[in-house]
């Protein structure tokens, strides 16, 4: 288990970036979990010190923690903190996926509407995947 005091870095939070507060630190969590840094049974800052190093308020902080315990990937013990659950990286892992493919499912309707046929769709996917 990782040390309570360790701090947890999960990119910036910011009223500016994308998301609500809340959401982005779900999402940072999640990126963190299905990346595999942080491990199954690794301890998580309490409400109270990772609102702290976020600069966001404690409030925040419980929501994104409670959504994460509802979707499997956290859980909390009375008296003992928040840990990463033994099947976090799988559920994190499926709820990224899920992610991925709706934004798929959108750009090949986008790209399809424009008039591009499968196979351009196709190469256009390929193309964005190697990075051209």
């Amino acid at each position: 288990m990782a040390p309570a005091n360790k701090k947890l870095i999960l990119g910036p939070i910011s009223p500016a970036a994308p998301g609500t507060l809340y959401q982005q630190i779900v999402d940072g969590l999640k990126r963190e979990v299905s990346e595999g840094r942080l491990k199954p049974g690794a301890s998580l800052p309490s409400f109270r010190q990772l609102a702290e190093d976020l600069l966001v308020s404690v409030i925040t902080v419980k929501r994104a923690y409670e959504e994460l315990e509802r979707e499997g990937i956290i859980y909390r013990r009375q008296g003992l903190g928040t840990f990463v659950a033994d099947l976090g990286h799988d559920r994190s892992r499926e709820a990224k996926l899920n992610v991925a493919q709706e934004l798929f499912r959108e750009a090949a309707q986008e790209a399809a509407e424009a008039g591009l046929k499968q196979s351009e769709i196709l190469e256009l996917a390929q193309k964005i995947i190697k990075g051209k």
